[in-house]
């Protein structure tokens, strides 16, 4: 469920309401039952509108506790008594124009002072010139917040941290002795497309971020808010600088990641994973606890834990390394061969 710390709630619509706005159709049982919120099928109450369109989730779909669901036609049989279906040609386009209906994210209004009234600042906060800090906001003891950053409303950083120059917080739980860098953004919306009857629909993205106790994140490095569920970092991980971590990404502890990075949404690095500069990863990868990945190797499938792997694709590093050597010996001979002729 999104948290209201973070959105704010525009509902409830009635379902038919809803409906109509969305461009479904529904059956007239029910029509006037209220839905407060957009939520997966998992996640979704008796309040909830989800989304089915993804046939791997039939068995979630089948014990979903939503009021209702978006679903192509074929597939509402599958939704129990208890969830109405609203058939759609593309649901998760509908669903994504329901959740904008439902929820809208806070935002610092222009105009606002330089700290909000209602923020809770504990003792010996520094907060520099031309920094904003959000409503509700709450920072703990000792920290400091650079010139020119931005925390959010309903932010929550713990004690001993240290928020750099022009950074942006938002929508984000931080604890304590985290070190954010310059230029650094955490919580912005992370990329989510579907496509609609009238073209692409930016979807979305109601998770938040939670960066546990004495992570460092590197200047300039990006790290979405969760689409669904939260993205996470654990503690004590260490984030170079340039580096992209997208939505309901999971990072375990003592993680290592150089600079150049890119982590693509729902990968899970378990603890005390090391990742060289330019690695790129694959969305939906599991990558082991203690798993080390060379420099600019690209990643397109699961590594077991503790294993090196290198390359693109990414395989065992010592069969990478024989590939190579390999194909360097290959072409050399060719070149040989060519000249003796």
């Amino acid at each position: 469920m999104t948290d209201p710390r973070f959105f704010e709630p525009l509902g409830p619509l009635a379902l038919a309401e809803l409906a109509q706005l969305c461009g479904a159709q529904s059956e007239p049982a029910g029509a006037g039952r209220p839905i407060a919120s957009a939520a997966t099928l998992a996640h979704a109450d008796a309040g909830s509108v989800s989304f089915f369109a993804d046939r791997r989730l039939a068995a979630e779909a089948g014990q979903t506790a939503a009021a209702a669901c978006f679903v192509a036609e074929a597939s509402a049989a599958l939704l129990p008594k208890t969830c109405a279906p609203l058939v759609s040609p593309t649901p998760h386009a509908a669903w994504a124009l329901a959740a904008e209906q439902l929820h809208r994210p806070r935002r610092i209004a222009g105009g606002a002072p330089a700290v909000d009234p209602t923020a809770e600042l504990e003792e010996d906060v520094s907060v520099a010139s031309g920094a904003v800090i959000g409503a509700g906001a709450q920072i703990g003891a000792g920290t400091v917040i650079g010139p020119g950053a931005v925390v959010g409303p309903g932010v929550a950083i713990g004690r001993g941290s240290r928020v750099g120059a022009n950074a942006v917080v938002g929508f984000a739980l931080i604890g304590d002795g985290v070190k954010i860098y310059a230029g650094v953004v955490i919580g912005e919306a992370g990329y989510g497309v579907a496509v609609g009857p009238k073209g692409l629909i930016d979807v979305p993205q109601l998770g938040r971020v939670i960066i546990q106790d004495n992570v460092t994140v590197g200047a300039g490095t990006c790290i979405d808010r969760g689409a669904y569920d939260d993205t996470v970092v654990g503690e004590n991980t260490k984030i170079d600088n340039l580096v992209q971590i997208a939505h309901n990404v999971r990072i375990g502890r003592n993680c290592i990641i150089a600079a150049h990075t890119g982590i693509s949404g729902s990968v899970t690095l378990g603890d005390g994973v090391q990742a060289g500069g330019r690695v790129g990863i694959a969305d939906h990868i599991t990558i082991g606890a203690g798993a080390r990945l060379a420099a600019a190797a690209g990643l397109m499938r699961d590594v077991p834990a503790g294993e090196e792997w290198g390359g693109i694709p990414a395989r065992p590093a010592k069969r990478w390394l024989r590939e190579t050597a390999w194909l360097a010996r290959a072409a050399a001979g060719r070149k040989r061969g060519r000249e003796d002729g």
